[in-house]
């Protein structure tokens, strides 16, 4: 499935960026991909290669598995 970048979803990403004290363009992915996870209804799992950043943006609120 894709997903369309909306301006909720951009917003909700920066929010994410701030909250996790995280800062700069190095976050901008991760944070598009929580934000948009983050968006679908529950249970969450997210995969990717940079579980630390991801699990940092999404909290307890989804299940990151490292591949």
């Amino acid at each position: 499935m894709v997903e369309p970048v909306t301006e909720p979803i951009a917003r909700h990403a920066g929010a994410l960026v701030a909250d996790a004290g995280l800062h700069g363009h190095k976050y901008a992915i991760d944070a598009m991909v929580s934000a948009t996870a983050l968006a679908a209804p529950g249970p969450i799992t997210v995969l990717t290669s940079d579980r630390e950043d991801i699990t940092t943006l999404c909290g307890a609120r989804a299940t990151v598995i490292k591949i």
